[in-house]
């Protein structure tokens, strides 16, 4: 009978940037709309301080990941390299602690000996990538694919409360997105977690939490100022 497993592995890299930037977009926006508004600001002044925060916000989301991926890749890049340059110059060795790693992992010396002898002869590079260093391709830094997710995903969250700037009066805003933005923050993470395979409950409890609490220290500080202005 034919098994064929699901994993989701290999969508960690774009889901990673993906919710990261959806939920930035949110809390972010919304948190800035909020404490505008609670400072008694006017309709236009919000809306222009959303669309700022918008554009700001997405480019910061596509800088920060690409630099960072980016960094990612180039430690990946020097370890490969190096692992290389240790092959060429001294196989037994590299022979030896790759037998090592896979008696650590349960395997009798002897087996291990023939299998790391096998898997060299296929890939040395790429058994030592996976076994010794960690790096696989399903998991591998992707510094333009986390950029234009977390750009994109960051962008479509930031338009959700804004698009209730215009649709909602200035006096009924703060309540009004804020409770929205919660119920997006948990839909978010509920799709999140079922895309990733974990539990969904946990997700949305986690991430509405942590947007409830920036949204609310928001609306302290520009209620604060408004009245002192």
């Amino acid at each position: 009978m034919r098994h064929t497993e699901r994993h989701r592995t290999h969508r960690i890299g774009w889901l990673r940037a993906a919710v990261l930037g959806a939920n930035d977009g949110i809390v972010s926006t919304a948190s800035l709309i909020v404490g505008v508004a609670a400072a008694e600001s006017s309709q236009s002044n919000i809306l222009v301080a959303g669309i700022a925060g918008l554009v700001a916000g997405a480019m910061s989301m596509a800088a920060g990941e690409y630099v960072s991926v980016s960094s990612q890749a180039d430690t990946e890049g020097a370890d490969l390299e190096r692992e290389r340059m240790e092959l060429a110059t001294d196989p037994a060795y590299e022979h030896a602690e790759l037998a090592a790693i896979y008696v650590e992992r349960g395997l009798d010396p002897e087996l291990a000996d023939q299998v790391a002898t096998q898997l060299t002869a296929k890939d040395a590079l790429g058994t030592h990538a996976r076994d010794e260093l960690g790096i696989s391709d399903t998991l591998s830094a992707r510094p333009v694919q986390a950029a234009l997710a977390s750009a994109a995903t960051f962008a479509v969250g930031a338009a959700l409360p804004l698009a209730l700037v215009v649709l909602v009066p200035t006096s009924a805003l703060v309540w009004t997105v804020t409770a929205s933005s919660l119920f997006f923050l948990a839909l978010l993470g509920s799709l999140a977690a079922h895309a990733g395979g974990s539990s969904m409950l946990r997700a949305a409890v986690r991430v509405t939490f942590w947007g409830a609490l920036a949204m609310a220290l928001t609306a302290g500080v520009g209620a604060m100022f408004g009245a002192t202005v």
